[in-house]
């Protein structure tokens, strides 16, 4: 067994969550600490730098009490860990772990790092197949394929987190192995970083009455936790993740938001630390620093679990160039942007289809995934969309009058369909949402329908001339 290491009275200044120690002892980078005040009471916190004759450690909650003089830290010669196990459904934990929920501690079958462990990539599995998130905009426009990293970038004041409770509730598997029922291969981890207290309270209140909770881990790190908590919060996250995908065999789907205040955590964290900042002062590791986290997503050959991410952003002022959008586009595989002149229309939820992606949408869609004409219907409606959108900027000049036939039908049919496709009250399966689809696309002449073949018009577009009915 090995001695405990302690330091007494070599605190030698506080700021903010960063306890500075003078170096008497040889420990590890990210070693775990207890810190302990006068009083007896403890503080888990972790070494964040070392050089010559200091040491930094980064205290995971506040530290107001803390002296100088004496205060007693243990070094635990391990970094951080999270002890998890199969019964940690449906149960709540705070931005470290622990669980807020009053219930039992959560039974433990192992205990892993939160740092996670790197996939080889010679052992990633392509992400293929469907996760069905009940939001049309999503689901048939920029598909969310197991495996995959696919963003939301949002601004302030829009509805991501009434976005973010809709998905957890209606998110899906629509096939699943043969010896599991969906229930059992599906689970999912909500994770809300830096929220204030009513908000996170909305979440779990929503979960627990929608019964989602059920297949949930739900982490709650609030904006009056510390900073450095912030850090570490889907860290743990999801490191319970990979546990029930890659140990436990499931589906796993992990919603992530704010990570707009994660990355303004690590900026804070950052100047306390004394490094020197990059663009609009943040870290200039930021990029390896959130790939750490997006990069846990995936699937691994031979394991039936994988890891799916949905994390949301809020960008400042909306300038999706800033560095936050800006790098989290770099490393996931695409993104859905929401938009604040529909939701100003009272359109919900108001996703920006045009500029919205979904780099692997093509692997988890068509024919033995979906619906074989899911592709080609998906490729028609966002080409007649941009070319609505184009029309309306030529309208706002010449006016309507001004248009000839075709193009007052594709204006037409813009307005219709932000009105009735992008814009939904509650879920919507992938077969409501086709079928809305094609009924928009009838507005259209056939000869304008360049992405649909001969046999796809006939089936879903043509209309007897008699009755009106489509044949």
């Amino acid at each position: 067994m090995k001695a405990d290491v302690y330091a007494d009275g070599a605190a030698t200044r506080l700021e903010g969550p960063l306890l500075f120690l003078k170096r008497t002892i040889n420990v590890g980078l990210n070693e775990a600490v207890e810190v302990e005040d006068s009083s007896g009471r403890v503080r888990l916190g972790r070494v964040s730098a070392i050089d010559d004759d200091t040491l930094t450690i980064e205290v995971l909650e506040a530290t107001a009490g803390l002296g100088l003089n004496d205060t007693r830290v243990r070094f635990l010669g391990e970094p951080l860990t999270f002890a998890v196990g199969p019964q940690m459904l449906g149960r709540v934990f705070d931005g470290v772990g622990r669980v807020i929920d009053e219930g039992p501690p959560v039974a433990a079958v192992k205990a892993l790092r939160i740092d996670g462990l790197s996939i080889n990539p010679a052992v990633r599995e392509r992400p293929t197949d469907f996760i069905e998130t009940g939001i049309s905009t999503i689901d048939i426009m920029n598909s969310l394929v197991r495996g995959q990293k696919l963003p939301i970038f949002s601004g302030a004041g829009l509805p991501h987190d009434q976005l973010a409770i809709q998905i957890a509730r209606q998110a899906r598997l629509r096939h699943s192995d043969k010896q599991t029922t969906e229930q059992d291969a599906f689970a999912m981890v909500f994770v809300a970083i830096g929220v204030p207290y009513d908000a996170a309270e909305n979440f779990r209140t929503a979960m627990e009455a929608s019964g989602a909770l059920e297949h949930t881990l739900l982490f709650l790190n609030l904006a009056s936790d510390s900073s450095t908590q912030r850090l570490l919060c889907p860290r743990y996250a999801l490191t319970a993740a990979e546990y029930l995908a890659f140990e436990e065999h499931k589906h796993v789907l992990v919603i992530m938001t704010d990570m707009t205040n994660y990355c303004e955590a690590l900026r804070e964290v950052s100047a306390s630390h004394g490094e020197v900042p990059s663009r609009k002062g943040f870290p200039g590791y930021m990029y390896s620093d959130l790939a750490t986290l997006y990069e846990r997503a995936g699937s691994i050959k031979g394991v039936a679990g994988s890891l799916t991410q949905l994390p949301i952003l809020t960008m400042p002022s909306d300038d999706i160039t800033h560095p936050i959008p800006d790098l989290t586009g770099y490393i996931t595989e695409g993104q859905i942007v929401l938009d604040r002149e529909l939701d100003r229309a009272d359109i919900y939820p108001p996703v920006k289809v045009l500029p919205c992606l979904s780099r692997l949408m093509k692997d988890g869609t068509g024919e033995g995934f979906t619906h074989k004409d899911h592709p080609d219907l998906a490729n028609q409606l966002y080409a007649a969309y941009a070319r609505a959108v184009h029309v309306r900027v030529l309208a706002s000049v010449v006016g309507r009058e001004g248009l000839t036939e075709n193009d007052r039908l594709f204006l037409d049919f813009g307005d219709a369909f932000e009105k009735q496709f992008i814009h939904q009250q509650g879920g919507r399966t992938l077969e409501a949402g086709m079928e809305v689809g094609w009924q928009l696309l009838r507005m259209l002449p056939a000869t304008e329908l360049y992405r649909l073949n001969d046999q796809q018009i006939e089936d879903y577009i043509s209309q007897d001339e008699e009755t009106g009915e489509t044949t």
